[in-house]
């Protein structure tokens, strides 16, 4: 028995929660993890899962020799990193997950230059607005907006994105421009709504002007879970849409969006990277945040950091 496979087998079954899980990740078969971790379990004379049909639960043996596995596994990645030239060119397979109109617009762009300063990372990059199981899936960390709500993952604020209210020609051609806010609450105006990831729900934003402050939500005909799909119904004519300035920035330079509500101020939407706190951060994976950081600022600075 190889005592690193089988304690990291051991260790992702755990996380998974699944055999078969920890498998696919671990890129064997669901019989060799099987008898890593047996193995293990007859060395160390305990039972460290419980096993049923249905799920895999952590005894209490178990959980206290994974809290002493992952640290003994990150020190190991350690004392190979600084051991080898790793440490001054980071290395190895990144898993992440980023919402499809930051990959479209900033991040994809940018990958070039990442690439020339470190060209040995692989990145698999997982575009979507979806909801994310960090550690099931074995993504290495994910990029959203809106507060993190999910305590268990450790998460970096990154930016805040300044949003504004768009619609097309088309749109204001054929119901005409909103005078405020509040008509896409009670009359024949409609946004295109969000579904976020969260709750599957719209979102309702916070506009403030001269003391007032106001939540909009809107009346909608379409709604869609995903960014590069929300902007092309705006840009389709659908109804209103909210936008951080990044993605409105090149349809409002060749006049495909027309600004709205310009003497109101909209509450910011925060930009986090999120990564397990359990998982170790390794040169690969701290140069991937600090990289994405410092292009996130160079569009959407964090405001009163």
């Amino acid at each position: 028995m190889d005592r690193f496979d089988a304690m990291q087998a051991f260790v992702r079954v755990v996380e998974t929660r699944s055999f078969t899980r920890a498998a696919d990740t671990l890129h064997m078969s669901k019989t060799t993890v099987t008898q890593l971790v047996q193995q293990l379990e007859s060395r160390l004379r305990v039972t460290l899962l419980n096993r049923t049909t249905r799920k895999v639960n952590v005894t209490a043996d178990g959980a206290a020799y994974y809290e002493r596995a992952i640290r003994l596994l990150a020190d190991l990645d350690d004392a190979e990193t600084s051991l080898s030239s790793a440490a001054a060119a980071p290395r190895g397979r990144l898993r992440v997950d980023v919402p499809s109109p930051f990959a479209r617009m900033i991040l994809v762009p940018a990958l070039p230059a990442f690439h020339a300063m470190y060209p040995d990372i692989q990145i698999d990059m997982g575009v979507s607005d979806r909801v994310i199981d960090i550690i099931g899936e074995n993504v290495d960390c994910v990029v959203r907006g809106g507060t993190i709500t999910d305590e268990s993952l450790v998460a970096r604020h990154i930016g805040d994105l300044r949003l504004g209210a768009y619609a097309a020609p088309a749109y204001l051609r054929r119901e005409g421009e909103p005078a405020h806010p509040q008509t896409l609450e009670d009359s024949r105006h409609r946004v295109v709504g969000f579904l976020w990831w969260r709750s599957g729900k719209t979102y309702p934003y916070v506009m403030h002007r001269d003391g007032e402050t106001l939540t909009i939500q809107g009346r909608y005909d379409y709604a869609f879970d995903d960014g590069n799909a929300y902007l092309a119904a705006g840009l389709a004519g659908l109804g209103v849409i909210w936008l951080p300035e990044y993605m409105a920035k090149p349809a409002l330079s060749d006049g495909t969006l027309i600004p709205l509500f310009q003497e109101w101020r909209f509450d910011p939407m925060p930009m986090y990277v999120a990564y397990p706190p359990n998982r170790h951060v390794s040169a690969k994976l701290r140069v991937f945040i600090d990289w994405v950081a410092q292009l996130t600022e160079s569009h959407a600075p964090v405001l009163n950091p």
